[in-house]
């Protein structure tokens, strides 16, 4: 696929939809989802103070549910993120341009969106913080899969430092093709690793580099029950 057929596809533009810096719409729906995730499922957060407030860093994290984006955009509150999301979304134009004005940039799943990864790489140099799932999608049953190869290509171009981070209580507060649940329970928590530096990842190569991301993943999340 072209760049131009990546850009135009759908009728989407990367001119449309270049990321914004915490605008005062970010600001209140992140305010918003922020005080609904308390009171309908409860937030636990640990290690916050692992990421930097300035500078660029891409979040690397499992997924589990809807909730994921709206759960990071909300909780982190010391600066604005940026999403991907899929191309899909943003179909239906009001929709589209709403996550598009919260960072929101639009990923084709199944093909090669080399105009989406030069948007996430853009916005890096900038000097912003980039969330991605590399799952590429929810999880069914609330346990982590692969982590797709498309990730490893940021990460080459990205030449950032990495943070590694999980969520767990997400599925079962909204699983995959069922309804919210709203439960206070152990409700959502949210925990992030370890800040890892560009030049660690960059010696094991993009592959290497990729499968220890979803390691450090992987244990953060299995860490987080014994937490409770």
């Amino acid at each position: 696929m072209s760049e131009s057929d990546a850009a135009t596809g759908s009728g989407l533009t990367s001119a449309a939809f270049q990321p914004q810096t915490g605008t005062w719409l970010y600001r209140f729906v992140s305010w918003f989802t922020r005080q609904m995730m308390r009171l309908l499922f409860g937030v636990t957060i640990e290690g916050m103070e692992n990421l930097p407030r300035t500078g660029p860093v891409l979040i690397v994290s499992n997924h589990e549910s809807y909730i994921d984006p709206p759960l990071y955009g909300s909780m982190i509150n010391t600066r604005p993120l940026t999403f991907v999301a899929r191309s899909g979304l943003f179909g239906f134009k009001p929709f589209g341009w709403f996550i598009g004005a919260l960072n929101a940039i639009p990923l084709r799943e199944k093909e090669s969106d080399i105009v989406a990864i030069k948007a996430l790489v853009k916005r890096l140099e900038e000097g912003g913080a980039v969330l991605i799932f590399p799952e590429g999608s929810r999880s069914p049953d609330g346990r982590m899969t692969e982590f797709k190869r498309g990730a490893a290509l940021l990460l080459r171009k990205s030449k950032c430092d990495v943070l590694p981070a999980a969520v767990d209580g997400a599925h079962e507060a909204w699983p995959r093709g069922g309804f919210p649940v709203p439960r206070r329970g152990p409700g959502l928590y949210l925990k992030f690793g370890r800040l890892i530096p560009q030049a660690e990842l960059a010696r094991l190569g993009p592959d290497e580099a990729l499968r220890r991301l979803h390691d450090e993943v992987a244990a953060l999340a299995a860490s987080i029950p014994a937490k409770r």
